[in-house]
């Protein structure tokens, strides 16, 4: 794993002076890279206690081996780093972010143009059906259509659907479905974090079985709401209004 190291003597263009213990032979790999590509170590520019600059803990080890890299011409736009206590991105290794200032610059979106389609599913009301059927009777005595000219006859056709069912807007129909997550499963997540960060920060056995209490509800509270809404799908979908969610 790479160290890159306290201090940054010879190395001031690509880290500051604020990693954990000595550099080692991958670590200077890593100040080699960020040489070549012009880059600079961020978690070394930020004076933090070492409890946010440790990334990596296990048993008795405690060192800091994962790193943010930008652009040293980026430096600027970076205000702060650290490491997120309580925050696991992987087994061992706590979750490492920085807060950057970005200039957005606003774009002109192009429109898309969709198509409009006709309400057909309007004749299914018999009052539609109707009107629509005069409608199109009359359409049709006034036009002069020849018995192979299916054309002009869909044309017609496609008119009197517009004038009498009407078209959509054209823009897309808003998924409203709600998916499984819920105020139940982000009440127990987020128990489950700061039960985390205390077991970080104090490893006491009474810490880490509440921990791990914790994390066996979050997983039956997620298959619970996981099961209820599919449930609810399933339910709605057998009813002629839930013929439109296919």
């Amino acid at each position: 794993m790479g160290h890159v190291g306290e201090g940054n003597r010879g190395d001031e263009e690509v880290m500051g002076k604020f990693g954990v213990k000595e550099r080692n032979l991958e670590g200077q790999l890593v100040v080699d890279f960020a040489k070549r590509m012009d880059m600079a170590v961020v978690n070394t520019y930020f004076q933090k206690r070492e409890e946010h600059r440790v990334t990596y803990k296990s048993g008795g080890r405690r060192t800091q081996v994962d790193y943010i890299l930008c652009r040293r011409g980026n430096l600027k736009e970076i205000s702060d780093c650290k490491v997120v206590v309580g925050e696991s991105v992987a087994r061992q290794h706590r979750m490492v972010v920085c807060r950057m200032t970005l200039l957005v610059c606003k774009t002109k979106r192009s429109k898309i143009e969709i198509e409009k389609k006709t309400k057909w599913w309007k004749l299914k009301k018999e009052e539609c059906c109707e009107e629509f059927r005069q409608k199109l009777r009359q359409a049709l005595s006034g036009q002069v259509v020849l018995p192979d000219d299916w054309e002009t006859t869909a044309e017609v056709i496609r008119e009197t659907g517009r004038k009498v069912l009407g078209v959509s807007s054209g823009r897309r129909k808003e998924d409203k479905e709600t998916w499984w997550w819920n105020e139940e499963v982000q009440d127990s997540i987020q128990r489950k974090r700061l039960a985390k960060k205390k077991w970080d920060m104090d490893r006491t056995e009474e810490n880490r079985q509440e921990y791990k209490e914790l994390q066996r509800r979050v997983k039956r509270e997620v298959s619970k709401a996981k099961h209820k809404t599919y449930d609810e799908l399933y339910t709605r979908l057998d009813t002629r209004e839930g013929e439109k969610d296919l």
